[in-house]
């Protein structure tokens, strides 16, 4: 049947409500009940698919006699009796059970078979009448006590069985999956063998329990490692109990336990006094509870609230169960719980610090694994079914370099704990380089003129509290100047006006003001050479690989083999030695330092060149392009003379420096004076390809030559990829044995 069809029919199938004049005024309850069986017979259609085939019987509506206290409402097939405690006033209590009791009807119509099933009638009702926020509201109830109470009471007939069913059906944050099912039974005509069960209603939530790994770079964000789905979303248990206390506007309290509830066994020998930490590392869920009941928690995780929206959590949470995983309503996949670490690790180092401890006094404690956490901030979580059988387990594991995520069905964090350090040895052995690299960039660009995109989801952090970015480019100096900028899901993109495409950046900008320079007396500098000296306000920090491979692109994006993998040595090398060039700072961006335009694709010989040893120098290792590629440039005199001297004559280049006499004045004679500086220094104000061979002064001009690029010292690349010898050789060519 077509939906317009099904829509006619069901237009035609509205009973006529029949009123007696007890339950006023007559007109409006009248209404409110149409209205009310429309709403269900399209909740009916869009669950089971179908229309029922038959016509409703009349409906009689009238006032109760002889309910309990308990009860606002009651029936039988045909009738409704409800209580009204004012006549003349459908008062809300009145409205929610006349809902209530109408969806009994609606089900001895549409499905008879079902008649008998207090379970499923009670279900269907309290889903659809309104009422699961007001349970909600009610003193947290576990879902095995729950289960517990509906075994002792199957006919849900008493409000604290009618509570327990409701705490069942808040598992789900939408219409549950289970009563689909039924409903569908119901429309095929199925017959009604098996009455619903607590297990059948509860135990859905977690059909889509899967295995799954996932390992992210802290500081690139790049996924090193992912086995099964990691982006499917499922309960997420107790790992998002650190957000809560990171979107906490006060200092968390210090409360006493409750022996006597279920929610406070968190562990043998607990404190008189329970703090955060203790909170943290046991997992106490009655702590986080209370601390709602004081009225000082934050709400839906305070400003982690909108980071974990961004990564993917289903909804926001409606209180601290939720948020706390002791309802299963709300889904995170393992992918968008490691993004969310990885930021909640650069913003809250104390947090992370407080769970390192977890392998010696939390959950994760003595096992024959816990030696191995040793450095590993770590948090646990477990799904559990109505029976109180963990359905899904959890451990979040975030070092100074990585964070994992790994989930297992049907177990819990305890029992596959040893899986977790082989993951993060498995991807170290993957993949080498995976340490941090820091890096001062584009120090060349006025600060006001760099702008930068998060194409996944942006934060700049403020005093450990993050704040969205909007979407599209944005001045990247505000992003950085309270804290930093990080980028989950996707590499930052930084344009400005030279490289208006922009360039991918894949880690973690802050700011960082380098010291005043200045310059030796007497040796002139180009304003860009003063800027690279300086160095620069922002830093980048992403992994020494993905360091070390954007460097080689920058520098000869078509070197290959043993070539590649020598530069790609002496590049990282260089990142772990940069003080002379800038003491006490990161390496820079500059030929100044080595060449870096942002993260590229890493290529097998750098990935070769991190797994070998050291470099066994101690300090900083030129290279250079090299070659012997003739070129030939012209410059003015006077830059020239501006550079050494005015009058500057018999100049020659020899051994990496410069020679030559300039004139000079000192008591009223002049005489040539002889000077030598570095090459490198005329060469870079002068902008040559390398340093020259010759000079020719030709009147207003001097004309260059020389052979190949770069300063000349150290690695020549050129001379390195005709040379076909091994890696290790190259540099000892270069360096010296």
């Amino acid at each position: 049947m077509g939906w317009s069809a099904m829509m006619v029919a069901l237009l035609t199938a509205t009973p006529v409500f029949l009123t007696r004049g007890d339950v006023t005024p007559e007109a409006e309850l009248r209404s409110e009940a149409e209205a009310t069986w429309k709403a269900l017979e399209a909740h009916y259609v869009a669950e089971a698919g179908g229309a029922p085939g038959r016509a409703p019987g009349n409906i009689s509506l009238q006032r109760g006699e002889g309910m309990l206290p308990s009860r606002n409402g009651q029936g039988r097939p045909g009738v409704v009796e409800l209580r009204q405690a004012t006549p003349g006033v459908l008062d809300a209590r009145l409205r929610v059970a006349l809902r209530h009791e109408l969806a009994h009807q609606f089900l001895w119509w549409a499905c008879p078979a079902s008649a008998e099933d207090r379970m499923f009638h009670e279900a269907f009702a309290l889903a659809v009448s309104g009422e699961l926020a007001e349970w909600r509201e009610a003193p947290y109830q576990s879902l095995s006590s729950a289960s517990a109470e509906l075994a002792r009471n199957p006919s849900v007939d008493t409000p604290r069985a009618r509570r327990a069913l409701a705490r069942v059906l808040n598992e789900d944050a939408v219409f549950p999956k289970a009563l689909t099912r039924r409903l569908r039974q119901c429309q095929d005509g199925a017959r009604w063998a098996v009455p619903l069960s607590v297990d059948e209603l509860a135990g859905v939530t977690m059909e889509t329990a899967a295995s799954a790994s996932v390992v992210l770079s802290r500081h690139s964000g790049e996924v090193l490692l992912a086995e099964g789905d990691i982006k499917q979303a499922m309960p997420y248990g107790s790992t998002l109990k650190p957000f809560v206390v990171a979107g906490s506007a006060t200092p968390p309290p210090v409360l006493p336990p409750r022996a006597e509830v279920p929610e406070w066994l968190c562990g043998d020998r607990l404190p008189g006094k329970v703090d955060v930490k203790t909170a943290l590392l046991r997992s106490c869920n009655g702590y986080f509870l209370d601390w709602e009941g004081q009225g000082s928690a934050p709400k839906s995780f305070g400003p982690w609230g909108p980071v974990l929206a961004a990564v993917g959590l289903s909804s926001e949470p409606l209180d601290m169960a939720d948020a706390i995983g002791l309802r299963s309503t709300l889904r995170l996949s393992p992918w968008g719980l490691a993004q969310a670490y990885r930021l909640l690790a650069e913003a809250r180092p104390d947090l992370l610090a407080v769970l390192a401890d977890n392998a010696a006094r939390g959950t994760l404690s003595e096992l024959p694994a816990s030696r191995a956490y040793a450095g590993v901030a770590t948090k646990t979580g477990t799904v559990r079914d109505a029976d109180s059988r963990p359905r899904l387990g959890w451990i979040v594991a975030v070092d100074e370099d990585l964070v994992a995520v790994v989930a297992r069905p049907g177990k819990m964090p305890r029992a596959f704990a040893d899986e977790v350090p082989e993951l993060l040895a498995k991807v170290r052995r993957k993949r080498a380089g995976l340490e941090a690299a820091r890096v001062q960039v584009l120090g060349l660009v006025p600060p006001g003129g760099l702008e930068a995109a998060c194409r996944g989801s942006g934060f700049a952090l403020e005093g450990g509290t993050p704040r969205a970015l909007p979407e599209g480019f944005s001045k990247l100096e505000p992003l950085v100047s309270k804290g930093a900028a990080v980028c989950l899901g996707s590499p930052w993109r930084v344009r400005f006006p030279d490289a208006p495409a922009g360039r991918d950046y894949a880690g973690v900008f802050t700011a960082s003001a380098p010291p005043p320079y200045t310059p030796p007396p007497g040796v002139p500098i180009s304003p860009n050479a003063l800027k690279a000296r300086r160095g620069s306000d922002f830093l980048f920090r992403t992994t020494r690989l993905q360091y070390t491979a954007g460097v080689v692109a920058a520098e000869d994006s078509e070197l290959k083999g043993e070539a590649r993998v020598a530069l790609a040595l002496v590049v990282a090398h260089n990142e772990r030695h940069a003080d002379s060039r800038h003491p006490g700072r990161p390496v820079c961006d500059t030929t100044h330092c080595q060449a870096f335009l942002g993260t590229v694709r890493v290529r097998p010989e750098e990935e070769r060149a991190l797994r070998l040893a050291p470099l066994r120098w101690r300090e900083w290792l030129p290279f250079s392009q090299g070659g012997q590629e003739p070129w030939r440039e012209t410059r003015p005199r006077t830059q020239v003379e501006s550079l050494l001297g005015r009058g500057v004559t018999a100049v020659r280049f020899a051994e990496g420096r410069v020679h030559y006499l300039h004139m000079k004045g000192e008591g009223g004679a002049v005489f040539d004076v002889a000077e030598s500086q570095p090459c490198e220094v005329l060469r870079s104000a002068l902008k040559l390809p390398a340093c020259p061979r010759t000079a020719a002064f030709e009147n207003a001009r001097v004309t260059f030559e020389g052979r190949g690029q770069g300063h000349g010292e150290g690695l020549d690349v050129e001379a390195a990829k005709a040379s076909g010898l091994e890696a290790a050789r190259i540099l000892d060519r270069a360096y010296g044995p």
